[in-house]
């Protein structure tokens, strides 16, 4: 019965729009006689081949670019991933003292927590040729001393922190030393790479130097608290006086001074009354002016 009905659907419409000679079936099944179905017998095959063919092709074709989104966007994603996990030039070939800096605040960190280590910091860019030909040997460096920290900065990361440093070349490298500071600061390439070697040789043996560590100058510190690109904060240190000895003696005669001239006045000497001293006053004021006069 449900073949019947659905033979029924597909060929309703041949029945109505064309007229040829039809045949019936009286008795379709045993429960329900007075059902007939008609149809036209020379078009069935045909029919049904073309009505379900063209159900399959609308199908596939209505569901086509749904499957066409989803696989480009599955491929869109892999890429991505791919793009995401390959790592550049500068980033190969790292060795443990060697690390990135990721702003002014971890530079300047990273140069006081040196202490009297040697820091090498690295100025480079990822578009420059000269910082690729020369990033192997520097990788070779630091494998061959790893008492020495490497410091590489970015340029198109922190150009503005570049700016404020004074760093206009590249690859452009710094030498910094516990309370020495800045030891050297220079520009090389490839083909003069003695001139960095040298440098690292002169530098490198194991010093220890009196004082806290420096770091960065303080005309670098101002430059870069004043740039308004950076989040970065630093409070000028106040100049103490300086000891000078004897100064401690100088003080306690000047209290001892001001001291006297805060006790009270002198009384006057009182007159003489007789006559006899005012003799003998007149006595020594004629010796005194004798003796001027000689």
């Amino acid at each position: 019965m449900a073949d019947i009905l659905s033979k029924t659907n597909v060929f309703s419409s041949n029945f109505h729009h064309q007229n040829h000679k039809i045949r019936t079936w009286d008795s379709v099944s045993g429960e329900n006689k007075s059902a007939h179905v008609s149809f036209k017998p020379f078009n069935v095959r045909s029919s049904s081949r073309s009505s379900f063919s063209n159900f399959s092709v609308r199908k596939v074709v209505a569901g086509r670019p749904n499957a066409l989104k989803a696989a480009a966007g599955a491929c869109n994603s892999k890429m991505s991933i791919g793009l995401k996990k390959a790592p550049g030039w500068w980033e190969k070939g790292l060795k443990t003292n060697m690390k990135e800096v990721e702003g002014p605040n971890d530079l300047v960190e990273s140069l006081l927590n040196a202490g009297d280590q040697l820091v090498v910091v690295a100025f480079f860019s990822p578009g420059c040729g000269g910082c690729r030909a020369l990033h192997p040997k520097i990788c070779q460096l630091a494998e061959m001393n790893p008492d020495v920290q490497f410091l590489q900065v970015n340029y198109e990361e922190h150009k503005s922190m570049c700016y404020s440093l004074n760093v206009h070349v590249l690859p452009f490298f710094r030498f910094y030393r516990g309370a020495h500071g800045r030891l050297c600061s220079f520009s090389c390439t490839n083909a003069t790479i003695k001139k960095f070697k040298d440098a690292l040789a002169k530098h490198s043996p194991d010093r220890c130097s009196l004082g806290p560590t420096k770091g960065l100058e303080e005309k670098e510190l101002a430059a870069l608290a004043a740039n308004k690109d950076l989040s970065f904060t630093y409070k000028q240190k106040t100049e103490q006086p300086m000891d000078v000895p004897g100064q401690e003696k100088i003080l306690t005669a000047s209290a001892s001074v001001s001291n006297i001239n805060s006790y009270p006045p002198l009384p006057l000497p009182r007159p003489l009354q007789s006559n006899t001293t005012s003799n003998a006053i007149k006595d020594t004021d004629n010796n005194t002016l004798i003796t001027s006069g000689r």
